[in-house]
């Protein structure tokens, strides 16, 4: 089983955190192909809606493709629904929405632990892993 490594946020939380100078904030409207991540160490996704998922698909294609190792954090309308996705496309950080509860949200990683199929975070299906004994499904 991989150890959680998604830190959750109230929203509270993270309106009074400052955002650091290494940190790219992108519109979800915008190819990350196009991005120049020198220096960046967080990049700051934006659901506007929960329907829109079109920041899953940023987060994945910066972390499998251009090799981003730095913080990518999911902000906007983020649901605890929504949160074991975000984690396994290479989210790092959610902050959540106001209404979200942070317990409850962290009962969502408790539920799904490990998962057949690789993912942006361990790319390799449960099958052709070296260690297999995350295969517990």
């Amino acid at each position: 089983m991989t150890a959680l490594t998604m830190k959750l946020l109230s929203a509270a939380d993270a309106s009074t955190q400052e955002a650091a100078a290494n940190t790219l904030v992108v519109a979800n409207t915008e190819d990350p192909r196009t991005l120049v991540l020198d220096g960046v160490a967080r990049i700051d996704l934006h659901f506007p809606k929960f329907t829109d998922g079109r920041a899953y698909t940023q987060a994945f294609y910066l972390r499998r493709r251009s090799g981003f190792t730095g913080e990518i954090r999911a902000t906007g309308d983020v649901l605890i629904d929504q949160l074991v996705q975000m984690e396994r496309q290479g989210f790092s950080v959610a902050v959540l929405r106001a209404d979200q509860n942070l317990d409850f949200a962290q009962q969502q990683f408790d539920r799904y632990r490990a998962f057949y199929q690789g993912d942006a975070v361990t790319p390799k299906p449960v099958f052709s892993r070296d260690d297999n004994k995350e295969a517990t499904v």
